[in-house]
């Protein structure tokens, strides 16, 4: 069944079948959205992350706690701070990226 819904700038379709991708894929431009603050005003704290980027605390202290998992941030007495497996992470990201966009590009074109 398709639902019509109000996105940010645009009426989109929810299936079944796109909404998981949705979903992963706006949690994952949150985390990066996270990891730029971070590396830009580090050390930073949830309260000053949340205001500044506008997501509620909760949502600020999962994103933490997963980027923490990852090794990509730290806490610090002062707030969250970068490590030096950020930049080989965002070089793995952006070829992660890359291929899904093909991947995405050959799927559109197959579609007619």
């Amino acid at each position: 069944m398709l639902l019509l819904e109000r996105g940010d700038d645009f009426l989109s379709r929810k299936s079944v079948l796109t909404s998981k991708i949705e979903v992963e894929v706006k949690l994952l431009e949150r985390h990066v959205q996270m990891l730029k603050a971070i590396n830009e005003n580090q050390p930073i704290g949830i309260i000053r992350l949340s205001e500044m980027l506008n997501v509620p605390q909760h949502k600020v202290r999962y994103s933490l706690r997963i980027l923490e998992q990852e090794g990509l941030i730290k806490p610090s007495p002062e707030g969250a701070v970068t490590t030096d497996k950020l930049e080989e992470f965002l070089d793995y990201l952006k070829s992660v990226l890359d291929m899904m966009s093909n991947t995405v590009q050959e799927l559109r074109k197959s579609l007619g």
